[in-house]
């Protein structure tokens, strides 16, 4: 792995990195993310009595969404056709509920930036449709869990700890 930053050029402006020469490979990833409420927040997520409607199946497609277009909105990401994407939630405790955000490409450029995309968009969604009555939510943290595929390997953060 170089510690040379690929997104600038020789004269140290921004550049799209050029991935023509990599190898087509099955690239995925896998983002989490949390959103910190009050108890009664969740509670009513759980039960679907938020007034706005289901709150955990609008993040889900927020967070699909998300992910198809993270190329619109990240400038020096390149567009991908993305063959899967999955958005699951799990419960912490009373008060927090955990995205996991799962992305599938084959292709040249890995899916990190669309994962996390997706993780960062459903967490803004929950907030969106819950802000009325908890307005003091946590987002976050949001990071890279895996990856898998591509010329610099895999990751997994359960080996790094």
């Amino acid at each position: 792995m170089t510690d040379r930053l690929t997104h600038f050029n020789e004269q140290n402006r921004a550049q799209m990195v050029d991935v023509s020469d990599k190898q087509v490979t099955t690239r995925i990833a896998v983002a989490h993310s949390r959103v910190h409420m009050k108890p009664e927040t969740m509670q009513r997520i759980r039960e679907g009595t938020i007034s706005k409607g289901d709150v955990l199946a609008v993040a889900q497609v927020a967070g699909i969404m998300a992910a198809k277009k993270t190329a619109d909105i990240i400038p020096m990401c390149h567009p991908l056709p993305l063959t899967k994407i999955n958005i699951s939630f799990d419960y912490e405790g009373e008060d927090t509920l955990l995205i996991e955000a799962e992305v599938k490409t084959t292709g040249k450029t890995g899916v990190e930036m669309e994962a996390l995309t997706a993780a960062s968009a459903v967490g803004l969604t929950v907030y969106d449709m819950c802000k009325a009555m908890d307005k003091g939510m946590i987002l976050g943290p949001t990071y890279l869990q895996s990856k898998t595929g591509g010329k610099n390997g895999d990751f997994d953060r359960r080996a790094q700890e």
